[in-house]
């Protein structure tokens, strides 16, 4: 991806230094002829178009944006409530991901929602222990957490 990167930069000041146009403009043309040039050589590159991991992080800024305004309105309608009913708990949630950087970015994001907080990984990284502050269901707070931020962690990796 890096590699994808530099190459675009590169072929965009080429592009300048051809042109003899050293602008924003004749940067931005640049860019997007070394994007369309990168797009068409794709298949001889190792990793996949740099393009769509950008936008796989895009997508997993958004969904944690979209939890955290959930869970602080969540949060919100505990404090405004007369009588405290929550059910707090620690439970334990297996994980897919392998390498340490990926379980390190879902113990943050997990920790970054208001209402959770992951207290510990296993040795292995498989297992993160996670406090809620209302969790009625485990398996359902399991799900939700894999079906958002560890699926759109995936898509950004791999």
């Amino acid at each position: 991806m890096a590699f994808q990167i530099l190459l675009n930069f590169f072929l965009a000041f080429l592009w300048m230094f051809l042109q003899n146009s050293f602008n924003s403009t004749g940067f931005f043309v640049g860019y997007l002829l070394g994007l369309l040039i990168i797009c068409g050589l794709r298949r001889f590159f190792q990793s996949r178009f740099y393009l769509l991991r950008v936008g796989a992080v895009v997508n997993l800024l958004f969904i944690f944006l979209k939890e955290l305004v959930m869970a602080n309105w969540a949060v919100f309608k505990v404090i405004l409530k007369p009588k405290l009913d929550m059910q707090p708990g620690i439970f334990a949630m297996p994980t897919t991901l392998e390498s340490k950087w990926e379980v390190t970015v879902l113990a943050n994001l997990i920790t970054l929602t208001p209402g959770t907080f992951v207290v510990d990984v296993s040795a292995d990284n498989k297992i993160l222990y996670i406090h809620a502050m209302d969790v009625p269901d485990v398996e359902d707070a399991i799900t939700d957490i894999r079906e958002s931020f560890e699926k759109a962690i995936m898509e950004v990796s791999r």
